[in-house]
This record gives C-alpha cells, sequence and structure tokens, in this order.
C-alpha cells in the first residue's frame, strides 16, 4: 500500500490524538468516584448544578476512552472526531464557567487538532476505515 506523506502524517495525528484521549480516559477507570468527586469539588462555584456535573463525570472517561481507541484504529474516524470535538467544546465551556482560562487554552488547541482531523478526513487512507471500505 503507497502512501503520501500527507496521508502518513494524518495517521500519525489521528493516532496521537487517540493514544491521549484514551489515555485520560483509562487512567480515569480506576479512580473513577475519586475523578467525579474532584469534578464536582472543582464545579462547586459555578452555576452548574452537581448532578449534571456528577453525571458528566461519570461519562466523560468513557467518551475519552471510546473516542481514543476509535482514532487509534482509524475507525468511524470521522464521527469519532466529530464527537471529540464536541467533547472539547463542553470541556471548553466549563473551563469558561470556573474561569479556568490556561484549560481553556490548552482546550483551544484540541479543537485545532480536531478541526484538521475533520477537514483532512479525505486524507485517512491508513485506517481501519479505509480496510473495511475496500470490500
Amino acid at each position: 500500500m503507497k502512501t503520501t506523506p500527507q496521508q502518513t502524517g494524518f495517521a500519525l495525528l489521528r493516532i496521537a490524538m487517540g493514544v491521549n484521549f484514551l489515555g485520560h480516559g483509562l487512567v480515569r477507570f480506576s479512580k473513577l468516584n475519586g475523578f467525579k468527586d474532584w469534578m464536582v469539588t472543582t464545579f462547586q462555584d459555578s452555576i452548574l448544578p452537581t448532578f449534571m456535573v456528577s453525571t458528566w463525570g461519570s461519562v466523560l472517561p468513557f467518551l475519552e476512552f471510546t473516542v481514543g481507541l476509535l482514532l487509534i484504529l482509524g475507525w468511524f474516524t470521522y464521527r469519532a472526531s466529530i464527537t471529540g470535538a464536541i467533547v472539547i467544546i463542553i470541556l471548553i465551556t466549563g473551563s469558561c464557567l470556573i474561569e479556568k482560562w490556561e484549560w481553556a487554552g490548552m482546550q483551544m488547541i484540541y479543537a485545532l487538532f480536531f478541526y484538521f482531523i475533520i477537514t483532512n478526513i479525505d486524507k485517512n487512507k491508513i485506517s481501519m476505515d479505509t480496510l473495511i471500505h475496500k470490500k
């Protein structure tokens, strides 16, 4: 299978984002209650209701893990990237609500990477998506 430098670069960026997201989710599985409690404490002075923060704290690690795994495999890459971008938008919103501007700034970098992946999905040759659709 001959690939272009752009396709190789895309695959490596996609996998790097996948490892990042998968890692975030994976490390939180063993301390799910602690992570959820940290989120509730961190957002206690925000306008967000506790049940919403608690629910998000329970769901986020599973979203991160799933998006990460799909990106690593290059499976449902477009949908996984859209989901990842939505997760980042939610995280940016939360960061702004508690005035954690440095968090929001870092999350904007993630948003740019997702923008790049989404808008260059045509370069997603080294992936499960390509293997499955070749049939």
